[in-house]
């Protein structure tokens, strides 16, 4: 891309092309979260499941495996087991984010019940949303 100002230009304005449909795409399915919110499709997961869902998904991320290869070992003390720090960092590690991530739970859920509240509110973040995304894709196609 660095080599031909034709091919970096044409993927920069397909790029600045597909974010404005994604824009115009989440303006006209704006009601769609809304019905989502009035007529749940499916009844919810088993109690746990999703904490299990989210470990499975941690464990094997393979950028989960590359920053605790890269990461941690920069601070561990070459005088002790290194295994032993690693386990400690990674524990450390472990228990963050599962305070970080039941607090965005937590928000997550009173976000909800405020759209739940008036579900409307979900059309005006849509069109929002979508207004934002076509606007992104007009500064992208007009950056140089």
């Amino acid at each position: 891309m660095s080599a031909s100002a034709a091919a970096y230009t044409v993927l920069k304005l397909a790029g600045a092309a597909y974010v404005v449909w994604l824009g115009v795409s989440a303006i006209r399915h704006r009601a769609d979260a809304r019905v989502a919110l009035e007529r749940p499709g499916r009844a919810p997961a088993t109690r746990g499941h999703a904490v299990r869902t989210g470990v499975i998904v941690g464990v094997t991320n393979p950028k989960t495996i590359v920053f605790f290869a890269a990461f941690l070992p920069q601070f561990t003390s070459g005088s002790g087991p290194a295994t032993l720090q690693l386990a400690l960092l990674g524990a450390v590690f472990a228990v963050l984010a599962v305070c970080s991530d039941s607090l965005w739970a937590l928000g997550a859920g009173k976000a909800r019940d405020w759209f739940a509240g008036k579900p409307r509110r979900l059309d005006t973040l849509g069109a929002t949303g979508g207004g934002m995304m076509i606007a992104l894709g007009v500064t992208l196609a007009a950056s140089e």
